[in-house]
């Protein structure tokens, strides 16, 4: 199964690179990111996230599941909403869990993209499932959810991590 990484590896700080090629590589990929994410009882997963600097993910929340490959987000309603959010790549160091906090995110975004066998899609979000969608769609440009937090609690956060 795919590790995880962390916070201080590199890969989660380096802007993904498209994904060229749809074949049985990248159908295997996809069912491997959905096995480490549930192995986790993660919500959403970006292929940096398992060391793979390609612009893929996968999502299983709020009764939606899916994978976007080469996603490009588009902002629908520009009100924010703040909600806890974690990560699966920033954990406690003693728990191994997730460190949660209040982040402001737009309330309904788009996503296009393709799917596994290349045809396009497009996914229209509100609520958590928007917030997914974007958090995925910044690790894929190289950012954590730490970065939209003031800098004081971004720093707490990364002391525990």
């Amino acid at each position: 199964m795919r590790e995880i990484r962390v916070l201080g590896d590199p890969v989660l700080r380096t802007p993904a690179e498209p994904v060229e090629g749809f074949d049985r590589e990248l159908r295997r990929l996809i069912d491997e990111m959905f096995e480490a994410m549930y192995a986790v009882d993660g919500v959403g997963l970006a292929g940096p996230q398992i060391g793979v600097p390609r612009r893929l993910f996968v999502y299983d929340i709020s009764g939606r599941k899916g994978h976007v490959v080469n996603p490009v987000l588009t902002v629908d309603d520009a009100e924010e909403a703040v909600d806890e959010e974690g990560c699966l790549s920033v954990p406690d160091r003693r728990t191994g869990k997730p460190i949660y906090a209040p982040v402001a995110r737009a309330s309904g975004v788009s996503v296009e993209g393709f799917d596994r066998l290349g045809r396009p899609i497009r996914l229209r979000a509100r609520g958590s499932l928007a917030r997914c969608f974007q958090h995925e769609c910044e690790h894929l440009d190289g950012r954590l959810y730490v970065d939209r937090l003031p800098r004081p609690e971004a720093r707490k956060i990364m002391l525990r991590a």
